[in-house]
């Protein structure tokens, strides 16, 4: 019996079912679609698979192949996209419903940016030109309605957080009672809008006093006494009630509560600023309170101008730094002889070497004898010193940093003495070629923070073009690559030092290039540093 699929029977055992592609088989009335012999016999089983088949195939043929093509990507999928999704004919996908976000064929999800509301610039431009319209008409408003509204508002201010919360108290209670005609609350809410007034009332007394705070001395080093003086005078013509004084010092404020005072009469009181640590004390201003003893009603008036008092950095007395190390026509005059300069000093007798142009010809026929000009040296000396504040490259953290403040001020001052030019440079503070009081002033007023090393350094270089010693004051964390590169900012002829603090390295001094590196523990180890002439 022929096999309706046309292939021999011996061969059922070995077709494959993705090989069986028979043609399609119409359908009777009945939907079977399987094939009868007309013998009565039966099918073969090949041409049953094949039959079987015929739909999952069809639909194999519509749908694509089952595995999707291209390389699988092993990351986490948010939205499965089933088999076969690139093999949809034009039309099915076409009719798909759009999405806001889909897969693509590597795996990645695709995700589509909705975009911004753009408000139209004609609103935009409208508000604008209200807010500029009514700004420009308001403002004269305002400064003609000043002196209605300002005095208003500042007794508004005088009002504390208390005293607005007893005030809103008094209020309700008062509605309530008015629409409840409750009388005990009517009482209640009386009491606290009278207290409220009350307070007011004697915050308006104004005393007529002169108030003078003064500080002595108004520059100190750190551990030395620093004091201050207020003195409050009765300027009114009666009796003053107990008054309240607050002079802010620093962090924290001195409170005096004056006594009783008559006409013409005057109080004073002491108080002590703390020095312990170096910077820039605020003292002042100084102010009276004004108000009740609950703290409903605060007012304060200012009497005096704020003063500050400067903490300068412990220092160490040194020796000399030297007159100069670079010979400069324009430098200044150092005992030492030249042979060739400007600063006129002598004649001598010629000896074998001298320049003959610096033969004196007409003191030498007067005597008889070659006689040549003899000179002194004039340098130039200009320190200048960079202090690296960031806490990260010391051992000891800010205690180091203030001990690096120290050592530039130390050596600062030290050239400030010998009447040379000086140039520091602290954490965005500079002084150059000023006083020693200002340039300890500066260093006051430097914060220790984290701070750009190479940007600092270049300052100094700016400030100071004709320096010829550089100083760099740093921690031991600090790389020497850096500190290299930051003082090649210099000229080559100037002397490069980095003072290094450090206190477990033992004190000395040792040459790296052109870098002379000093290492010290404490302050008092600078001048043993110094001794050795490192810096000369």
């Amino acid at each position: 019996m022929s096999d309706p699929t046309g292939l021999p029977e011996d061969a059922e055992s070995t077709v494959r079912r993705s090989d069986l592609t028979p043609p399609p088989t119409p359908r009777g009335a009945g939907g079977a679609g399987r094939p009868v012999a007309d013998d009565g016999s039966t099918t073969s089983r090949a041409a049953l698979r094949a039959d079987a088949g015929e739909p999952r195939g069809r639909r194999r043929d519509e749908r694509g192949p089952k595995r999707r093509k291209g390389p699988r990507v092993s990351l986490p999928k948010l939205r499965s996209t089933g088999p076969g999704r690139d093999d949809v004919p034009d039309g099915a996908r076409a009719s798909r419903p759009a999405t806001r976000g889909r897969t693509r064929a590597d795996g990645n999800t695709r995700t589509i940016t909705l975009p911004r509301v753009q408000v139209p610039s004609a609103i935009t431009d409208t508000g604008a030109r209200i807010l500029v319209l009514t700004g420009s008409r308001i403002r004269p408003l305002a400064e003609q309605t000043r002196p209605v509204w300002h005095p208003v508002l500042e007794v508004l201010r005088w009002v504390s957080s208390l005293g607005w919360t007893v005030l809103a108290v008094g209020l309700l209670g008062w509605w309530l009672a008015a629409r409840y005609a409750w009388a005990e609350l009517g009482m209640v809410a009386a009491a606290c809008l009278v207290l409220v007034l009350a307070c007011l009332l004697l915050a308006l007394d104004r005393a007529k006093v002169r108030i003078r705070a003064d500080v002595e001395p108004t520059r100190v080093t750190v551990g030395d006494p620093a004091t201050g003086r207020v003195a409050v005078t009765n300027g009114s013509k009666r009796a003053m009630l107990p008054l309240l004084v607050e002079l802010p010092v620093g962090h924290t404020a001195a409170r005096f509560t004056l006594p009783a005072l008559a006409s013409g009469r005057t109080h004073e009181e002491l108080f002590v600023v703390p020095t312990h640590q170096r910077g820039v004390v605020p003292v002042g201003p100084a102010t009276t309170v004004h108000g009740d003893p609950l703290g409903l009603v605060r007012r304060t008036v200012e009497w005096t101008e704020r003063t500050e008092l400067y903490v300068h950095p412990r220092t160490i007395s040194l020796d000399s730094l030297g007159a100069g190390l670079l010979r400069d026509l324009e430098g200044e005059v150092t005992p030492d002889l030249s042979m060739s300069d400007l600063a006129f000093h002598a004649l001598r007798e010629y000896q074998a070497g001298d320049d003959r142009r610096y033969v004196h010809w007409r003191s030498s026929a007067k005597h008889g004898r070659l006689l040549v000009r003899q000179f002194l040296d004039t340098r130039r000396s200009h320190l200048a010193v960079v202090v690296d504040t960031t806490p990260d490259v010391y051992a000891g953290g800010e205690d180091d940093v203030e001990l690096a403040i120290s050592c530039a001020a130390s050596l600062a001052l030290r050239s400030i003495l010998d009447e040379q030019d000086t140039t520091v440079v602290c954490h965005g503070e500079t002084a150059s070629r000023t006083t020693a009081p200002l340039t300890l002033d500066s260093l006051s007023r430097a914060e220790v923070g984290d701070l750009d090393l190479y940007a600092s350094v270049g300052e100094a270089s700016t400030l100071a073009p004709d320096a010829s010693i550089a100083v760099l004051v740093t921690g031991v964390e600090r790389p020497f690559i850096q500190v290299q590169r930051t003082l090649d900012q210099f000229e080559p002829e100037v002397v490069k030092v980095a003072l290094v603090v450090d206190p477990e390295v033992p004190v000395g001094v040792r040459r790296l290039g052109s870098v002379v590196i000093l290492h010290v523990r404490e302050l008092t180890d600078l001048r043993r540093v110094l001794f050795s002439g490192a810096m000369t």
